[in-house]
């Protein structure tokens, strides 16, 4: 895959490398190369491109003192939490410093009566899980990878259990950014709802770190339920999955959580993670919060629905041994995946639409799919309409690359005639710019004026989202 990519100004890079080192020692500035590729790449097919320098940052102060340098010499900057993104949004296509975040990973205060948390922007899901696990609390968010929050955020990540609890966009209540002049902003307090000026949050989560660098993040937690249950039921075709899934959220079943693996992602999940008990058919996964009894009301009227459309084998996990293991099983999808073909690599994506057109949009996928002769299993979290398709192909196959690629595109365009958007928790980077220009073309200047706005020398991230020209 070819890359826009460009060195950074020679005189800025040797000016801003010599301010930072002045700032915070030759010791804190890295250049190795291993370093600096490792910053230039997340878990996607997307080519590494490296930044020219690793700076890890330890408090909001520093973040803000190193940018405030990169400033002065127009010297790009690139956000970093731990690199688990997927359309190449660390990807220093011009250069300049990635500023890594992991090493500020307080929990900085936990607001037990308000169900919220302040945490810096290192904090990684599962630190923060089991940092509340005492408290009787969880923060839901849980897009698989163990992801920084920062990250997330930046993201506008989601995951499993958005379908009950929302995405990132849904449960982050203020944000201490890092503008691309140095300037430290807090873009609301912590006050549940406000009328109060712009959403600046909702404009900073999902942004991708081209307008500022998030270091701190107010979050809603929630308590951990009473109960807890899953279930698995599988299918002798997809569209039947997928039909169940519809009527479940029609009919205003509080699922937490409701996956779909298709006959070849479950074939994976059953070899990789140890499956015992199922067959390589069309099956969902579904997790069950509540009340002793509302959990068990949840799970009957879903296993009704399930076999008003042919689903059999019905199986709960109530133990917390068997839970965990049916979603670690979901969690490690995508290596399960890579598992069918040693040596390939997964080029994975995603689209989302509205729930009735999900069976639609699926349907045509995979009948598209079977014409390419690739293998791509699917899954999805088909509650809130959103599937993801991993190509496992050989990089060096520009065939394979091509067909992907085509089918990947017409993917995305199928959802958007629907509707739908190009991405429904992946992000653009810049794997998907053209496809962000397509679904929304009348906001696009009006997201560049923004850019223009608060990042006028486009220090921040450059080449993600959109192009400045």
């Amino acid at each position: 895959m070819q890359v826009d990519a460009q060195p950074s100004n020679a005189t800025a890079r040797e000016a801003a490398m010599a301010d930072l080192i002045a700032a915070f020692g030759s010791e804190r500035i890295v250049t190795g190369r291993d370093i600096r590729n490792r910053h230039g790449t997340d878990e996607s097919y997307h080519p590494t491109v490296a930044p020219d320098a690793v700076f890890f940052a330890r408090s909001t102060e520093e973040v803000s003192q190193a940018v405030t340098i990169c400033a002065k010499h127009k010297w790009p900057v690139i956000p970093f939490g731990v690199g688990t993104s997927l359309e190449g949004g660390v990807a220093a296509l011009r250069g300049g410093l990635s500023v890594d975040v992991s090493e500020m990973n307080k929990i900085l205060a936990v607001n037990a009566e308000d169900l919220d948390v302040r945490v810096q922007a290192g904090v990684t899901r599962k630190q923060l899980n089991e940092y509340l696990r005492d408290t009787g609390l969880m923060f839901p968010i849980d897009p698989g990878a163990d992801a920084s929050i920062g990250g997330m955020c930046a993201t506008r990540a989601s995951g499993t259990n958005a379908v009950r609890y929302g995405t990132m966009r849904d449960n982050v209540l203020s944000l201490t950014v890092v503008m691309a002049d140095g300037r430290v902003v807090k873009t609301a307090r912590r006050a549940k709802k406000s009328a109060a000026g712009y959403d600046l949050t909702r404009l900073f989560v999902g942004s991708e770190g081209t307008l500022g660098v998030i270091t701190e993040i107010q979050l809603k937690v929630y308590g951990i339920p009473e109960a807890i249950s899953s279930a698995v039921v599988q299918f002798d075709d997809l569209e039947s999955a997928v039909n169940t899934c519809v009527l479940t959220i029609q009919s205003g079943v509080p699922v937490a959580r409701m996956e779909l693996l298709d006959d070849s992602q479950m074939g994976a999940c059953i070899s990789y993670s140890k499956l015992e008990g199922y067959t390589a058919r069309p099956t969902l996964f579904f997790e069950f919060h509540g009340s002793e009894t509302g959990v068990v009301e949840q799970a009957e009227t879903v296993q009704g629905i399930a076999a008003e459309f042919g689903g059999t084998d019905f199986k709960w996990a109530t133990k917390a041994e068997d839970r965990n293991k049916l979603w670690e099983a979901r969690h490690n999808a995508f290596y399960a995946a890579l598992s069918l073909r040693p040596g390939a690599k997964g080029w994975p994506t995603d689209v989302c639409v509205p729930i009735s057109r999900l069976a639609e949009c699926i349907t045509e996928t995979k009948k598209d799919l079977a014409e390419t002769g690739l293998l791509a299993p699917l899954v999805g979290h088909v509650g809130d309409g959103n599937f993801h398709l991993v190509y496992v192909i050989d990089p060096e196959s520009q065939d394979e690359m091509n067909r992907a690629k085509e089918h990947a595109d017409r993917m995305v365009l199928r959802a958007l005639s629907m509707d739908g958007t190009c991405t429904g928790e992946h992000g653009v980077g810049y794997g998907k710019m053209e496809f962000l220009a397509a679904e929304l073309p009348e906001a696009i200047p009006v997201m560049r004026a923004v850019k223009q706005a608060l990042d006028p020398d486009n220090i921040m991230n450059p080449g993600k989202l959109f192009r400045m020209n």
